[in-house]
């Protein structure tokens, strides 16, 4: 259950980031958390950010890991 809350706030902040590659996919999952859809787009979305960004040394980093790391769980 911590972890579900985790990853909502985690999320809540993706969305509101202003950042294409992941604002999109974590407004649809934070929309409907049960969407197997969603959640496969946000996995992409995050392993993308994390890709581009994951070590720039924005606050974003590691929640980009801690996002997947929950997902993955």
């Amino acid at each position: 259950m911590r972890n579900n809350q985790e990853l909502a706030e985690i999320v809540t902040k993706f969305a509101g980031s202003g950042w294409d590659v992941i604002v999109g996919p974590s407004q649809a999952w934070l929309s409907d958390r049960d969407d197997a859809t969603a959640r496969t787009t946000l996995v992409a979305a995050v392993k993308e950010a994390d890709t581009l960004c994951g070590s720039c040394g924005c606050e974003f980093d590691p929640l980009y890991k801690r996002a997947l790391e929950i997902l993955a769980g």
